[in-house]
Order: structure tokens, then sequence, then C-alpha cells
């Protein structure tokens, strides 16, 4: 395999939901709430989690790929990788809390400047990554489940003490602030998971061979993978029904990553076998996937136009044209602009190449 672009349609349909979900949640009228919640429990999925998830699939296959050619090419060294790894957490970090501060200070709310958004989410979640890169696929995978059922302890520990001035108080802060974001504690197993099945991913991709290739799929994805995300799904469901629907619950974390692995499955199995034809079908997706980091800081600025005066008409009316028109601005941008447009791609240069310097200055030193 090469880049896949299931990865692309995955990351873009996250998006995608955000984008829409986001307006949705600020353009309807407060009287018409449950079209917000029920949207949210049906899309919800692929939210937060599923981009973090599809974020440690990507990372892993990167950094994989990065470690091969250390041996091949001589300005590549581990330290070298390890630095700009490092550093695009940092930069990532960053813009976050510049994200959060500007969040904090439009809705007079400063304790927002921590708040667990996606992107502060995201940060953290490659700075725990990078040790655990060397542990076994089960090792990672019974970490995020274990880390998922401590969350579900210390929530129901500190909740009690939500916006008060004492010490349970302010780790409540600390590990939740506002639960109905992306907590890290929550988030970061969907990360983990992600590097597990882009580990499964790298070593398929690693055989040259379509037919071996695709035997190798079959067996090590198609049916592996296919059993584990419909037993998550199904345990998640009847776990404690309804309450899956509810990202509050721990059904809800099982039935989510199972999901999450069954639509990348799917996505895979299209790709590889030629189902549909990626090169026409996924531009729109691969526009929000690319520009995934500018959408998501580029679409807050939607917020006032129609807020919370929308019905349940005029709320599907708005939101589709919105979706339409910055698609069609996002491919004006691509064909001008390219990566330089793309903050996600942007990091990933800057990093890489401020590395390099680095490695430079100490070998010069």
């Amino acid at each position: 395999m090469e880049r896949l672009k299931s990865i692309d349609i995955f990351r873009g349909l996250c998006m995608s939901w955000m984008f829409l979900g986001h307006l949705i949640e600020w353009w309807i009228n407060p009287n018409y709430l449950w079209l917000r919640t029920i949207t949210f429990y049906i899309f919800d999925p692929i939210g937060a989690g599923g981009f973090l998830f599809i974020s440690g699939v990507s990372i892993t296959l990167s950094y994989r790929k990065r470690l091969s050619k250390v041996e091949e090419f001589k300005n590549i060294s581990y330290s070298r990788i390890k630095m700009s790894y490092f550093l695009r957490a940092f930069f990532l970090l960053i813009i976050a809390m510049i994200y959060n501060t500007a969040i904090a200070l439009t809705m007079g709310w400063l304790s927002w400047i921590w708040t667990w958004f996606v992107l502060m989410t995201a940060a953290f979640s490659l700075f725990i990554m990078w040790p655990l890169f060397k542990l076994s696929k089960i090792t990672r995978v019974l970490i995020g489940v274990i880390i998922w059922f401590i969350s579900q302890y210390l929530y129901a520990l500190l909740s009690p003490y939500q916006d008060q001035l004492n010490l349970q108080g302010i780790f409540y802060h600390i590990f939740y602030n506002d639960y109905g974001q992306d907590p890290l504690l929550i988030f970061f197993s969907f990360f983990l998971f992600g590097t597990v099945i882009g580990d499964m991913m790298n070593d398929i991709n690693n055989n040259n061979n379509p037919e071996l290739r695709r035997k190798q799929l079959k067996k090590k994805m198609l049916v592996q993978i296919c059993l584990v995300s419909l037993g998550l799904i199904t345990f998640g469901v009847l776990f404690n029904f309804p309450s899956f629907l509810s990202r509050n619950s721990l059904s809800w974390l099982f039935y989510a990553i199972g999901f999450d692995l069954l639509v990348l499955l799917i996505l895979i199995v299209l790709e590889e076998y030629g189902i549909f034809n990626t090169k026409k079908s996924y531009r729109v997706f691969f526009y929000f996937s690319y520009y995934s980091f500018t959408v998501y800081l580029g679409h807050n600025f939607l917020y006032f136009i129609f807020y919370e005066i929308l019905d349940l008409v005029t709320i599907w009316i708005a939101v589709i044209l919105t979706f339409l028109v910055f698609s069609l601005i996002l491919r004006q941008v691509y064909k001008m602009w390219g990566w330089k447009a793309s903050l996600k791609t942007i990091l990933g240069k800057l990093s890489f190449e401020l590395a390099y310097r680095i490695e430079e200055k100490k070998r010069r030193d």
C-alpha cells in the first residue's frame, strides 16, 4: 500500500462532521437543541475521537517510514526524527494554547485558557506517545483500556467538585475542565489505538507484491479487525444500553472505537480492491483532510453569523450551503497555494527542517 487515500477520506469525514456539527450547535435556535443532540448521537464517534484515532494511524505510518530511511539516507538520523517529532508536538501545543486563549477572551471565560479542545489533546497525545512506540501492540491496547477505566473512576471521584476552589476542584479542571470537550484522559486512548492500527498497516505496507499484500490484508486486518470492531460495537451497545449514545459513558468509548475501526476497515478494503475510484471520489474529503488544522481554526469565524437563530428547515439549508462554499474555497486554496496553506504540513516541514539545523549546529560545535 502506498499513501492510503482511505486515511485522507477518514480524516476528511471527521473534519467534515466537526465542521457541520459545530455549525448546527452554534446556529440552531435553543428551542430545537434536540436536533443537535440527535445528530451528535449519530455522528459523534467520527468527531474528535475519530480524528485522534486517525491521527495516531498516520503519525505511526510517518514515523515508521522515517525510521526505515535512517540507514538509507545520511541526512536522516534517529536523533533528527526524535527532535522533529517533539518540535511538531511543541508547535502544535503553542497553537492550541493561542487558540484556547482566543476562545477564552472572546467568550469572557478565562478559565477556558486550559480547556481540552482537540488541538491541545492532540499535542499532549504526541508528547506522551513517543516512549510508547517501543511497546508491543497488545501492550498499547491494554494501556488504552486501563486508561479508560481509570478516567471513569477519576471523573466520578472529582466531578462533584467541579468549579470549586479546592484541591479536588483544581484537579477536575486540569483533567477534565469542560467534559463536553475532548479530555486527554479519555481521548488519548483513541490516539493510542490508532498507533496500533498504523503499525499493522505498516507491516502490510512493506510488501510490494499486490497479491501477497491482499492476502496479508485479509489475514491480518480484514477478519481480525472486523471481528474486533463488531465485538466492540456490540459490547458498547449492550454494556449499558442506551448510554452508548452519550460520550459521558464507558459504553460510548467502546462503541466509538469499534465504529471508527469498522469505518476505516471498510474504506481500506474499498480502496485496496478497487471497488471505488478514489482519484475521483474523495476530493472533497481530501481537502478537509489536507487542511484539517486550517479548517478547525478557520471555521470558528462562522460562529456569530447565524448564532442561535435558525429553525429546523433553515439550519439544513445554511449548513449545507456553507459546507459547499467552504469546500470550493478549499479547492481554490489548494490550487493556488497547495501545502503552503496547510498548517499540518507546515508544522511537519518546519519541525523537520529545524531539527536538521539544530543537529547540524551541534555537530559544528
